[in-house]
């Protein structure tokens, strides 16, 4: 049996090198459950305060823990990167905020509070982002879709649940920065251009 200290740097170890957060149940594994989930959250809070004012922050994200970049670096580190950031579209990130701050909806709902129609496109881009996904169907004639968004689209933005999402009256001070985004883009538009990277990549 490890003892605490060797226990939090096996723990260290495998959210260094993992590629994707870390579920409380994947970490359990490492020592075939000889720990028990208080003993791991309390070894990753001191994990967790251990890095505090590194470059690199441990965080608890919607899908589990996960090693990433400070937010503050990004500027310095997309300097080493030979792609570009992805830049969405204004009829995406309307879609996109309008799903996440009122799902689930179908694309008529979408429509609806948008005025126009919704390409296919939009809906298709924002899927293959992993950011939504199709979670059921109303049980209305022709059965359409209904759209929430998913565990990875938290995650990208750093948030463990939707409730973390900052509300829709708190976003003026950001509108006056990018006075061309809606109100209701805003929020996911600054974090979908400034999600931390993950320090495994």
């Amino acid at each position: 049996m490890l003892n605490p200290n060797e226990a939090k740097t096996v723990l260290e170890a495998a959210l260094l090198v993992a590629q994707e957060p870390l579920a409380l149940a994947d970490l359990r594994r490492l020592f075939e459950d000889d720990l028990g989930a208080d003993t791991l959250r309390r070894l990753l809070d001191e994990l967790r305060l251990d890095w505090q004012g590194r470059g690199v922050e441990l965080v608890n994200l919607a899908s589990g823990w996960r090693f990433q970049t400070r937010p503050e670096y990004r500027q310095y580190l997309e300097r080493l990167s030979h792609d570009k950031p992805p830049r969405y579209s204004r009829a995406v990130m309307e879609t996109l905020a309008i799903i996440a701050y009122r799902q689930p909806v179908t694309r008529g709902d979408i429509e609806d509070i948008r005025g126009v129609t919704v390409s296919t496109n939009v809906i298709k881009s924002l899927e293959a982002r992993g950011w939504i996904d199709a979670i059921g169907y109303r049980d209305v004639p022709g059965r359409p879709a209904l759209y929430a968004t998913t565990k990875t689209f938290l995650d990208d933005l750093g948030l463990r649940s939707l409730q973390e999402l900052p509300p829709l009256e708190q976003i003026g001070s950001t509108l006056e920065l990018a006075p061309h985004i809606p109100p209701d883009e805003k929020p996911l538009a600054a974090a979908a251009t400034a999600a931390p990277a993950a320090a495994a990549d």
